[in-house]
């Protein structure tokens, strides 16, 4: 099935403390994203970068927390430009950036899915399960929370209101290995789908989904995915500020996205934590193009050979 692609780039650095995020917009587009997808039979146009708005006067209690208002900002304007693609029928692919970019792009999905009396789900790709609260972190980093912004924990005053928080049922984090005891404690409160790598090395990469690609089906539901880079293996995905070892595949992470394209259920999709600057000559920005190429439709057999 042919789809329009809406790339969005969110050059977003203010979530987390090493430089290099704002340039993953730019990295991708290198890597041929556009070509990767439209050499598939989709549409794409690319919507550019976006700015950052005024920055709104806000505080938080917890003296931790910086860059406050440039996340509220950075989230107020991608939550606009998300819902916005959807509404004209396009899936976007949101560049990062970041992880606190998932504020704002799961927020205009949600917006979105809202007006159109649609269920949202959210599968969240990603080492971490970034279930703080702006009251809760320790880092201070803002990319660590927006899972919990989505769910509907307290604590996100400075935010706009989430538009419909998405039920603990209808939320998996898929490939968690590293959670903060403040986290855990909170995850035990919610009935949150928690895939974590013991789960896959005891009934497989397969299993899992599926099951919850089951659920999104039966509901109707649309589909947001936050890939973040730290998902995979720091030894073929180095290039991130959060490494941690024992992530998927090379083989894990590409069958991920294949069954992810033979739903047929994705509707938009997060690209996140890509840091050039700590990347090998680009192989990580690669993997990525590739990995958004079987979600777009690449077969295993249609791969192509590198020098």
């Amino acid at each position: 099935m042919s789809r329009t692609v809406h790339l969005i780039g969110a050059p977003i650095d203010t979530g987390q403390r090493y430089a290099g995020c704002m340039m993953g917009p730019g990295a991708y587009r290198v890597a041929g994203i556009a070509a990767a997808i439209r050499d598939l039979g989709h549409e794409v146009s690319d919507g550019g970068d976006v700015a950052l708005p005024a920055l709104p006067v806000v505080a938080c209690a917890n003296p931790a927390v910086h860059s406050l208002a440039e996340t509220v900002g950075w989230t107020d304007v991608l939550a606009g430009r998300v819902a916005a693609s959807l509404a004209r029928g396009e899936m976007p692919v949101i560049l990062g950036g970041d992880h606190s970019l998932a504020l704002g792009s799961v927020s205009g999905a949600a917006r979105h899915a809202a007006a159109a009396g649609r269920p949202l789900f959210l599968l969240w790709l990603d080492a971490h399960s970034d279930f703080h609260t702006p009251l809760t972190t320790t880092s201070g980093n803002l990319h660590g929370t927006p899972v919990a912004y989505i769910a509907g924990r307290a604590g996100f005053d400075a935010f706009a209101p989430f538009p419909a928080p998405i039920p603990a049922e209808r939320i998996c984090l898929y490939g968690i290995r590293s959670v903060d005891p403040a986290e855990h404690a909170a995850l035990l409160q919610h009935d949150i789908a928690i895939t974590d790598m013991r789960v896959i090395d005891e009934r497989g990469i397969v299993a899992p989904l599926r099951e919850f690609l089951q659920a999104v089906q039966a509901a109707g539901g649309m589909l947001h995915v936050s890939l973040d880079v730290d998902f995979m293996d720091p030894s073929i995905a180095p290039a991130v500020g959060t490494t941690v070892p024992g992530g998927a595949t090379f083989r894990e992470a590409h069958l991920v996205m294949e069954l992810l394209h033979e739903s047929g259920l994705v509707t938009s999709l997060d690209l996140v934590e890509l840091n050039p600057f700590l990347d090998e000559r680009g192989r990580t920005a690669r993997l990525m193009v590739d990995l958004v190429a079987s979600l777009m439709g690449r077969k295993v057999f249609d791969r192509p050979t590198r020098a």
